[in-house]
């Protein structure tokens, strides 16, 4: 999470003109990725949140807080009022793909072949298709057929 100084309450960035470098900032650790995938698939609660990942207390309120901090996610009064719940905000939402896309390289990448994994599947039960990102010509764009363009 990025870093504030006594005297400014503006985050000091790791690379302020890198929209990478700056979601790494709010949410590159892996407890904060673990909770917004959770958040996504349904869990609510502190103790939800802790059960699924295994996550010490200390270290999963230090992420909830920054979570809601940075407006990834929102605490509520639970339907019952009796507890509070954690919610994704519209900014939390929008890290679908990003969750997909590492879902994806893992199923690829982190598995032997044959080897069991959990399947992302959409409202008919059906997997999820791969992101394969597109150009506006419908091209493949992929790390040899893109660049960066820098800022002045």
């Amino acid at each position: 999470m990025p870093r504030t100084t006594a005297r400014s309450t503006k985050p000091e960035w790791t690379d302020p003109d890198c929209p990478v470098a700056r979601t790494l900032d709010l949410v590159g650790d892996k407890w904060s990725l673990l909770v917004i995938r959770d958040a996504m698939d349904g869990a609510r609660s502190f103790t939800e949140f802790q059960r699924r990942t295994g996550i010490a207390r200390n270290i999963l309120s230090d992420r909830l807080r920054k979570l809601i901090a940075h407006g990834l996610l929102a605490q509520c009064t639970a339907p019952s009022g009796r507890r509070q719940e954690y919610v994704l905000t519209d900014s939390g939402r929008d890290l679908f793909p990003a969750i997909l896309t590492l879902r994806q390289w893992g199923e690829r990448n982190a598995f032997a072949p044959g080897e069991h994994h959990s399947t992302l599947v959409d409202q008919h039960g059906t997997p999820v298709p791969e992101i394969v990102p597109t150009g506006t010509d419908g091209a493949l764009v992929d790390a040899g057929t893109s660049h960066v363009r820098k800022t002045p």
